[in-house]
């Protein structure tokens, strides 16, 4: 192909809509998007990259693609690289999303740690990808059950994610009727209280379950500010969306921020590949020679 036939197919509509969107804008898009988050788009992301940044577009005013792509990388525009993040990100999770991962952790780990803390020292879990807060508040309350009276140690939750909007839901912790079904009944009335807002039936997370976990934004690919090492790690479905270079790179990195006793939680797609991990059960990982 000639170079001036390889420029024209860039030049291609690939997605027909409000603004037209070429092959240049979608590979401009995915870059950025690779670079600065880990996130591997392909091609086949093209019309739900198109429809999602599409609503950016309208809501700056911005009447093509080409002006959105100089915009986002220019010095007035980065806020907007937050947006277009968030805008191609994806929060799927549920209160105890992958169930077996919570027993895992109610059975096999809480003793231990329960008794770590008991003994006066410190432990820490880590939601590594918290999104609207359901998976460090299932963590919260599986301790909770547990141990009830964690809130006298030195017990803490870390939540991240890379959305700040969504960590600031997160860190509402209010949800309809419908998310908290996966709850117990038992543990949604002790833990959580009623409330409404407008015509709105909602349930509002407690502030004793509130209190144990902390939310911040945080990169997986970008510098990782806490000190200090974790227990327990949950990071699932997430780095399926990681080239395999990216995905080596952040399991090497939370091997060097677990406990040696630590078990990762990891999504049931996915599998870690690295040496210094060994299977603790179904996509639970702890450190090869680890008890």
């Amino acid at each position: 192909m000639s170079a001036a036939a390889a420029t024209r197919n860039r030049e291609r509509a690939i997605v027909e809509g409000e603004y037209p969107f070429t092959q240049r804008n979608f590979d401009h898009i995915a870059t950025f998007l690779r670079e600065n988050t880990g996130i591997s788009l392909n091609q086949a992301k093209a019309a739900l990259v198109y429809s999602r940044l599409a609503k950016r577009l309208r809501s700056l005013g911005i009447g093509n693609f080409d002006d959105y792509c100089r915009f986002v990388e220019s010095a007035e525009g980065a806020a907007e690289q937050n947006e277009m993040v968030n805008a191609l990100t994806t929060n799927v999770t549920r209160f105890y999303r992958e169930p077996h991962h919570f027993e895992h952790l109610r059975n096999e780990v809480m003793p231990r740690l329960a008794h770590a803390a008991k003994q006066g020292k410190k432990v820490r879990l880590w939601s590594a990808a918290c999104s609207s807060g359901e998976e460090p508040y299932s963590i919260a309350l599986t301790m909770l059950d547990a141990f009830g009276d964690v809130e006298r140690y030195d017990v803490k939750i870390l939540a991240t994610d890379i959305d700040a909007k969504i960590v600031a839901r997160a860190r509402q912790g209010v949800y309809r009727d419908e998310a908290v079904e996966p709850i117990p009944a038992a543990i949604r009335e002790r833990w959580m209280t009623r409330e409404r807002q407008g015509d709105a039936k909602l349930w509002r997370v407690k502030d004793a379950v509130r209190s144990l976990v902390t939310f911040n934004e945080l990169n997986l690919i970008g510098s990782w500010p806490m000190r200090g090492q974790f227990d327990v790690i949950f990071c699932r479905n997430v780095v399926i969306y990681f080239e395999e270079d990216t995905q080596a790179l952040i399991w090497r990195r939370f091997k060097e921020v677990m406990t040696p006793d630590a078990r990762l939680y990891i999504g049931h797609s996915e599998r870690i590949d690295v040496p210094g991990f060994e299977s603790a059960g179904l996509t639970i990982y702890k450190i090869g020679g680890a008890s």
